[in-house]
């Protein structure tokens, strides 16, 4: 009886410990995706988002051939996408949204043919599409935590110009603005946020988490900032939501985490939209 007391008490203890790990990460997320998803919906960003996201699994493939840090080759491998892909929307004659879509499937499935290529590695992918918030270790939380304090700080440190650039560039830079380093500032740190988001919600499901927080927030904040803010509150409240949720009914964590992002949205929908 002792014996099967102290296994329930070890369980119990284990548990709470990858719980408090899941929520720190999560919450970590929330912290940045909420003012940088609400940059996304001004800009309309949410295609060149999801561009980023699918790179990622092309610099984890990169990552485990080169025998280098996943996280560091993702980090890298979005940063280069995302310069070249900004480049590129700034020359090519295609429309925005083609040139996005041919890019983001273009590298999903050259990040699953680099997989293939690696006989000895077997990966999972569905954690890696999807996201596994309960498999995050300590030092997974420190490196998001890191990561979201380093991007929110850079971040407003980029507030007022890149405001004023997303709300019309051309005025922006005739006032003196320098919307090209902010531009850039700004794509960097949106690739800084896919690579830390990538084992908490997935590839798939990155873009997502910046944009619905931030899309439901916009329904009743007041201003920018306070759009950021509650948008950043609403990212927390559906990490916790969606943790629970998939430890209860036994369902993925990081599709669960967007659902109860989504079922706050719909809720918000009841209020009547702000000016």
């Amino acid at each position: 009886m002792a014996m099967c007391i102290t296994a329930i008490l070890m369980m119990v203890i284990i548990m709470d410990e990858f719980l408090w790990r899941a929520g720190a990460a999560g919450l970590g997320l929330a912290v940045i995706a909420g003012p940088l998803g609400s940059f996304v919906v001004w800009r309309r960003l949410a295609f060149f988002g999801d561009a980023l996201a699918h790179s990622a699994l092309l610099g984890l493939a990169l990552g485990f051939m080169l025998q280098i840090e996943p996280a560091l080759a993702i980090a890298v491998l979005c940063a280069a996408f995302a310069l070249i892909l900004t480049g590129m929307l700034s020359r090519a004659k295609l429309p925005p949204d083609t040139l996005l879509s041919i890019a983001a499937f273009t590298t999903l499935s050259l990040g699953l043919i680099a997989l293939a290529f690696v006989e000895t590695l077997r990966v999972d992918l569905i954690s890696y599409l999807f996201g596994d918030i309960l498999s995050v270790t300590r030092a997974d939380v420190m490196l998001v935590w890191g990561g979201a304090l380093l991007a929110l700080a850079v971040l407003i440190a980029i507030w007022r110009p890149l405001l004023a650039a997303s709300v019309d560039e051309d005025l922006a830079r005739v006032e003196g603005g320098d919307t090209g380093r902010v531009r850039l500032a700004f794509v960097l740190l949106l690739a800084l946020v896919v690579a830390l988001a990538m084992k908490i919600v997935g590839v798939l499901l990155v873009t997502a988490l910046l944009v619905i927080p931030a899309a439901a927030s916009r329904r009743f904040a007041s201003g920018p900032e306070a759009m950021a803010i509650y948008a950043s509150i609403i990212g927390a409240v559906a990490v916790v939501g969606g943790l629970f949720a998939s430890l209860k009914f036994d369902t993925p964590s990081g599709p669960s985490v967007v659902v109860a992002a989504a079922a706050i949205f719909a809720a918000t929908l009841l209020f009547k939209r702000r000016a």
